[in-house]
């Protein structure tokens, strides 16, 4: 059975050739799709993984066909459910033989522990000393977010253990059945690549998100040229946002957002003519799924989070607009100017997004507009 050297695999739980480990994943969307890389080289490498995620991220790892398993976690976000956490490691205690944790926090590497799995992987994070048994140092700096997860593996994988990993290819990949994607379609009316996604939210804050002024301009503009309605996806918290971006940009747009659950916003953004996106969860969701895409960085480093998709372009002004504080990945902007992402204007983001379509670049990585 082949196995990344530095996992320690001789302890794990193991049915026939099949090590059975759990992984804790991230609570975020887009952390969780760039996650997708290490699942594939666990599953090469003959791991059978269940996920436990959240709600709201576990259709992600639906996604995923390296997961074997997705089980949502009953725990509200930001709460302990000491409780609730109890029941779950109880009825999960004998059938894994290694956990990965890739959440850095005390709260994440406690089901694992109190689960008695024999290994428990992940960073130091909050400290979680006894926790873990294998802990990382904590990278300096933000490296690559999928390099990040993919050093869980452990060190010294080989092509036939690793493969996608090994060569290099280190690009998320999401997938839906067409039928799956057909059906949502059908329930919302829309026709495949007949239609524009825009997602113009980012829960993490306003440091991240493109003016609405300029997603409506967008908006107009790409309908006079195509004369395709642009779809608008997001949270229900966003859903207010996408009416205002609807109300300056007319009959265009279709709002969506609040209206449909993340699995058919994901079939809706893998059957659109393109996307444009901030640096956002769905902007992710769009790159695993292939799409021509157009990405607006203001705060934060497309160095760190890249929408890895070879039809990608990232539009972020850094070295045009000469301000020392990019990227400053703050939520809200110090100054109040959010000039990083005022500057980057509509007509720019349409000669980009038709690039994206008409002239996809060679390699696999997303390329600066």
């Amino acid at each position: 059975m082949n196995r990344c050297a530095g996992s320690a695999a001789h302890s794990a739980t193991e049915v026939g050739d099949v090590i059975r480990a759990l992984l804790i994943a991230p609570q975020w969307i887009g952390d969780a799709v760039m996650s997708e890389p290490l699942l594939s080289c666990l599953a090469g490498r003959g791991e059978r993984v269940t996920v436990g995620a959240l709600p709201w991220v576990a259709p992600v790892y639906r996604a995923m066909p390296s997961a074997a398993e997705v089980v949502e976690l009953p725990f509200a976000h930001g709460r302990l459910d000491w409780a609730e956490r109890r029941r779950v490691a109880r009825a999960w205690r004998g059938r894994f033989g290694r956990a990965y944790v890739l959440p850095n926090s005390i709260k994440a590497a406690l089901l694992p522990w109190l689960a008695r799995i024999p290994e428990r992987v992940g960073y130091r994070g909050e400290g979680r000393f006894g926790l873990l048994t294998r802990r990382l140092a904590d990278p300096e700096g933000r490296p690559p977010m999928v390099d990040f997860y993919l050093a869980l593996a452990g060190t010294g994988a080989s092509a036939v253990e690793c493969q996608r990993a090994a060569s290099g290819d280190r690009v998320p990949r999401l997938t839906l059945p067409d039928a799956e994607i057909e059906a949502v379609l059908a329930a919302t009316g829309l026709q495949r690549s007949r239609y524009w996604a825009f997602a113009p939210g980012a829960e993490y804050g306003p440091a991240k998100r493109w003016p609405g002024t300029h997603y409506a301009e967008l908006a107009r503009s790409v309908h006079a040229s195509s004369g395709l309605p642009v779809v608008l996806l997001g949270s229900a918290a966003e859903a207010p946002l996408c009416r205002e971006i609807a109300a300056l940009a007319g009959p265009v747009c279709r709002v969506l957002a609040g209206a449909v659950s993340l699995q058919q916003a994901m079939a809706i953004i893998a059957a659109s003519r393109g996307v444009v996106s901030n640096d956002s969860g769905l902007m992710h969701v769009a790159a695993a799924f292939g799409v021509p895409q157009v990405a607006v960085f203001g705060s934060t480093s497309p160095l760190h989070t890249p929408p890895l998709n070879r039809q990608a372009r990232v539009l972020w002004l850094k070295d045009e607009l000469a301000l020392d504080c990019m990227p400053c990945f703050e939520r809200t902007c110090r100054y109040g100017h959010y000039r990083c992402l005022d500057a980057v204007r509509p007509a720019r983001v349409g000669q980009a997004l038709q690039t994206a379509i008409v002239d996809p670049p060679s390699d696999r990585a997303a390329s600066t507009a």
